[in-house]
């Protein structure tokens, strides 16, 4: 019995599909917010442990910006509209750029 041979599936095209459907909110450094501030805020609304807060946090102090949660465009809006009610600047961004 001869051996089928299945065409291969464009794999890129389904990856590409996934990633533009990925948004980032991304929470940026300010002058205002304490630095222990900023990873209580990553702990309570994302549910962080304190190792994960506190690497996000310095990420955003040290380098200006920090993604701090990804997923649909909705959700993203969600996250940053919580983050500026905790006083946060915030934005969200597509993620695959």
């Amino acid at each position: 019995m001869p051996t089928q041979t299945l065409p291969e599936a464009d794999v890129r095209v389904e990856e590409g599909a996934e990633v533009a459907d990925a948004w980032v909110t991304i929470v940026w450094n300010d002058p205002v917010n304490l630095m222990t501030y900023v990873s209580y805020v990553f702990q309570s609304y994302f549910g962080y442990a304190a190792e994960k807060a506190e690497r996000l946090m310095r990420q955003v102090h040290e380098d200006g910006r920090a993604v701090v949660s990804t997923g649909n465009r909705e959700q993203m809006e969600v996250d940053v509209q919580a983050m500026h009610g905790f006083g946060l600047w915030a934005t969200l961004q597509q993620g695959g750029q």
